[in-house]
């Protein structure tokens, strides 16, 4: 079964907005089309072990990514290490320059877990940031100039090369994410005549 892997952003959970929606989507368009979306712990070094073994065991068939925020960073972590395709929404790049703030005891958004970011975890960021962006084409990157978290000229920059989609407006959540998903899935997959799907 082709599968997509969805990343959700820092702090958040399986259950956001986006994933939901992406969950949702797909099950009504394409029911054939496994969907998984991992609860990422928020450290670095937990988080691509847990990814790393997600693609290992689906590497047969390929499968899509979609990464948003934190996730995107993750996305292309994996994006390079498995040449896989992916598309990124409002995606944090090189994210350990920005996490002291999040340093000290943090509770997650969502699910209200408890947890405690030290300088150590923010290093564990550093170390997995993916020096060159080396996978040309296997990238779609949407952007809005309204994001107050993330400024979207970093990602213009870091995927220079790829599609980089910019968006006047919108916040860091991407506006009307929902009325991009059918050009998503066409990057990631190819639809055949008979409304089957495969990868490029």
């Amino acid at each position: 079964m082709t599968t997509l892997l969805y990343l959700h952003g820092y702090n958040s959970s399986s259950q956001s907005k986006k994933a939901l929606q992406t969950k949702h989507w797909i099950a009504s368009n394409f029911p054939d089309v496994g969907f998984i979306c991992p609860d990422l712990p928020p450290f670095a070094d937990c988080a691509m072990k847990l990814l790393n073994s997600i693609v290992e065991a689906k590497l047969s068939p390929p499968i899509g990514l979609i990464g948003s925020s934190m996730g995107g960073f993750f996305a292309t972590c994996l994006i390079e290490k498995y040449n896989l395709r992916g598309v990124l929404i409002n995606p944090a790049v090189s994210p350990a320059r920005g996490l002291e703030s999040w340093l000290g005891d943090n509770e997650n958004y969502i699910t209200g877990d408890k947890w405690t970011l030290r300088s150590h975890d923010i290093k564990e960021f550093n170390k997995i940031d993916p020096p060159k962006i080396r996978r040309q084409g296997n990238y779609l990157v949407f952007v809005q100039t309204g994001d107050k978290v993330l400024d979207y000229r970093d990602a213009e920059t870091r995927y220079t090369g790829n599609r980089v989609v910019v968006e006047q407006g919108g916040d860091h959540s991407f506006k009307d994410y929902d009325q991009r998903l059918n050009d998503i899935f066409r990057f990631l997959f190819t639809v055949t005549s008979t409304n089957k799907i495969r990868m490029p």
